[in-house]
């Protein structure tokens, strides 16, 4: 990015936390699904690239199919960016009131027992919901980790919104967050990481998904194996209420045999089974408007092209 368009980024996601927040909420619902609907109809990349994905997870989709699914999902989408730009404004009974969660007591219980839980989920619905429900409705901090995005200045928006809400932000480069995640699940805490993707230039693990390569983070795994934390994958979705639903599901557990790797690859692709099912039952809910499988970016990289970014 240049510095105007830096610039530009910044002030665009401050007016709306800013201002979204002040507006009715019938306004504000309204004004999302404008937004996303001439997103839509624009086709641009991130679009197209959602109908891309959509396509592996809905293969006997028809055309149109597969654009009324990318429509729900540009809406599904802006759904997100509005209910966060409001979160801070919202009550804890709000808070209460918005969020289900279905085998919760696989959470709860973990906690309980003093070992540690890494939550691990991928992008579906609204995460940053739900991690303000675990902090206030259930009463339980947890450390997450985020992308240093560009500008530096719209990353540190992003990480004091995510602390307001409750919840510790390590930064995703410079090495020393798997240490203090493990640090913290050692102490029986709560560490939640959005581990569809992998943001890696080498460490991430090769998975079948939906049929196809993909590579996800090897560190849900990794933390599980060097801490004896419990590893819970939890999927979120939308339908026709106000309410986010959840649910939690039941552990990954460590291998009892194989290397260390042979491990994590076989963890992460129990990760990777279980967000399937969730993908596949609310495809419109994945806000995935980046490159993910493989072959898609092998192809961008025969072109010279760069990957795009993501805000998760």
């Amino acid at each position: 990015m240049s510095g105007a368009s830096d610039r530009l980024t910044d002030a665009l996601y401050g007016l709306g936390w800013a201002a979204v927040k002040k507006l009715p909420e019938p306004v504000a619902v309204g004004l999302g699904r404008r937004i996303a609907d001439t997103a839509w109809k624009r086709r641009g990349k991130g679009v197209l690239r959602l109908e891309s994905n959509l396509a592996r997870v809905v293969p006997d989709a028809s055309p149109e199919r597969l654009a009324e699914l990318s429509r729900a999902g540009m809406r599904s989408y802006m759904r997100y960016w509005m209910e966060s730009f409001r979160l801070p404004a919202w009550s804890a009974r709000r808070v209460a009131d918005s969020v289900e969660v279905r085998e919760v007591h696989r959470l709860t219980d973990g906690l309980a027992s003093g070992r540690g839980v890494v939550l691990a989920l991928p992008h579906l619905a609204n995460w940053d919901l739900a991690g303000v429900w675990v902090t206030r409705s259930l009463g339980v901090p947890f450390t997450t980790v985020a992308e240093r995005l560009k500008p530096e200045s719209l990353y540190d928006r992003f990480v004091a919104y995510r602390e307001s809400l409750g919840m510790e932000v390590l930064p995703h480069t410079g090495g020393s967050a798997f240490g203090t995640l493990a640090r913290r699940l050692r102490a029986g805490g709560l560490v939640c990481l959005v581990a569809d993707r992998d943001l890696s230039a080498s460490s991430g693990v090769e998975v079948k998904f939906f049929g196809e390569a993909a590579r996800m983070p090897a560190g849900p795994a990794m933390l599980a194996q060097q801490t004896g934390a419990l590893l819970l994958p939890a999927t979120l979705w939308y339908d026709d209420t106000p309410v986010l639903k959840a649910r939690v599901h039941p552990p990954v557990e460590v291998p009892e045999t194989g290397t260390r790797a042979e491990k994590t690859a076989a963890m992460t692709q129990a990760l990777a089974d279980a967000f399937a099912t969730g993908i596949a039952e609310h495809p419109e809910d994945w806000h995935m408007l980046q490159r993910l499988w493989l072959a898609d970016l092998d192809q961008d990289r025969d072109r010279g092209q760069d990957q795009d970014q993501v805000t998760s």
